[in-house]
């Protein structure tokens, strides 16, 4: 299942890398420093940072979800505790009116 998946990204990542050999030179602004690399590294590395960006957002977002569902876990824990106790202790069964 996963090679069916990844096989096409594969061959899309080979053929982009292919198709774009061009050096490009990234100057980062408010210093002197620059780099010149082929256009198809520069285009993964912007890929990948925003992969790893929208990765941490969705990481921020579940938080709350896992959290919620962590008490509820226990909530659940504790309620299964209380009626385990509440079936083991006998019932008092009163006498019939007279």
């Amino acid at each position: 299942m996963r090679a069916i998946i990844a096989l096409p990204f594969l061959i899309l990542f080979v053929l982009f890398a292919l198709s774009n050999t061009g050096d490009v030179r990234l100057a980062l602004w408010p210093t002197d420093y620059s780099v010149q690399l082929p256009l198809s590294i520069a285009m993964l590395i912007a890929m990948g940072v925003a992969f790893l960006i929208g990765s941490l957002l969705v990481w921020f977002s579940v938080l709350g979800a896992w959290r919620r569902a962590r008490r509820a876990e226990h909530a659940v824990a504790a309620l299964q505790t209380q009626l385990r106790a509440m079936q083991a202790t006998p019932i008092a069964v009163l006498p019939p009116p007279r």
